[in-house]
């Protein structure tokens, strides 16, 4: 498979960076908006901090301009996020319903490391 697919590897890690960046960029969109079916959250509290780190750094990823710096602190977002409201519950992942903030945490983690990429607004390989 990997001499098949092996050669679209940029563009798969675009097509990661893109989707992964957007999805993120409307979970703040729900937080400070109100779209998607959220609810706006009050101005200046850890929950608007994070929509703000959401819906700014995932547009920055989706479009790959400063994608390792917006992704960094996206990893830490998550990070902070799946210890203050997810393992008090559980330990288990699938059980406290963290999983996602975790997927999050270390895919944003992989972009930090690797960079803008191709079909980026940053330039990038």
């Amino acid at each position: 498979m990997e001499r098949i697919l092996g050669r679209f590897a940029p563009q798969f890690y675009a097509l990661l960076r893109i989707v992964a960046g957007f999805l993120f960029a409307f979970h703040g969109a729900q937080k400070l908006l109100g779209l998607f079916g959220g609810t706006r959250v009050p101005l200046f509290t850890q929950l608007w901090a994070a929509g703000v780190i959401e819906l700014v750094g995932g547009i920055l990823i989706a479009i790959g301009l400063y994608a390792s710096l917006a992704a960094f602190v996206a990893c830490g977002e998550m990070a902070v996020a799946y210890f203050q409201a997810h393992a008090p519950r559980d330990p288990i992942p699938i059980v406290n319903q963290g999983e996602l903030a975790i997927l999050y945490c270390f895919v944003f983690l992989y972009i930090a490391a690797r960079g803008n990429g191709g079909w980026s607004v940053g330039g990038g390989k």
